[in-house]
């Protein structure tokens, strides 16, 4: 499903290399017929948005907007599991997930980055990439509600999602709004602090556990430590030549 390599593009840090392939995404939009023309208008209105702008502007803005608190991460775990462990095995899963359908493991993102969860699903069938979608619904449209409060244009991308799995974007926004209205804002400068000392004092908590652990531990016995994979370098199928993630000329 093309239109899905499109809205991971859009939602992913804004490059030149996206700026270059305007009109190669401009015609994918055009082209898709798995969304309606207002959310085809939206997709538009986003990438006039990051194309006709300072590009380092753009940046700046997308790492506010995305980089500040998490109520806004495009790390899927980040909202189901937080900092648990429960987070590390969901990733393990997902990158089992992935290898299944013969991509290789590189070290470029975190397995359940948006953008990237998105490449993948583009290159699946059309019925396996909206029940994909429709797993993580719910997500979509809390996300959806927390960017239309902040007025963004990156809305349009997560309705379009929520569309292409079956679900009315405006009926599925509309549910959660009212819980994202009563949330406290997590972007300005005080709650950003107090999330720092927050990780500060578990990164020390959990720093002093590791110490009485190996002290506990029986002399010459080495700590067994999972090894949980965390990132990608691209999509690449068996036997098939390596094609960057996010490469525009890819859609």
């Amino acid at each position: 499903m093309r239109i899905l390599k499109v809205i991971s593009l859009l939602l992913d840090y804004p490059t030149e290399t996206l700026v270059n392939g305007r009109d190669e995404l401009e015609q994918a939009i055009i082209e898709s017929r798995e969304i309606s023309p207002k959310q085809r208008g939206a997709l538009f209105e986003l990438l006039e948005l990051i194309c006709a702008n300072d590009l380092m502007d753009g940046q700046e803005h997308y790492g506010a907007l995305f980089g500040r608190g998490r109520s806004l991460s495009l790390l899927l775990f980040e909202h189901v599991h937080g900092e648990s462990r429960d987070r590390g095995q969901a990733m393990v899963d997902m990158m089992a997930q992935y290898e299944a359908a013969g991509f290789a493991i590189g070290v470029k993102e975190l397995p359940d980055y948006i953008p990237l969860y998105l490449e993948f699903l583009s290159t699946r069938e059309d019925i396996e990439a909206r029940e994909g979608l429709a797993d993580v619904a719910h997500l979509l449209a809390l996300l959806a509600a927390r960017l239309e409060e902040r007025e963004s244009a990156y809305a349009g991308c997560l309705r379009a999602l929520l569309q292409i799995a079956g679900a009315e974007p405006h009926q599925a926004v509309a549910e959660v709004r009212a819980q994202v209205a009563a949330e406290p804002r997590d972007d300005s400068l005080e709650a950003l602090d107090k999330i720092w000392e927050e990780e500060a004092v578990d990164f020390m908590q959990a720093e002093q556990q590791d110490r009485c652990s190996s002290l506990s531990s029986a002399p010459g016995k080495a700590r067994e430590e999972s090894a949980v994979p965390l990132h990608w370098v691209d999509f690449q199928r068996e036997g098939q030549a390596s094609v960057p993630a996010g490469e525009v000329g890819n859609v």
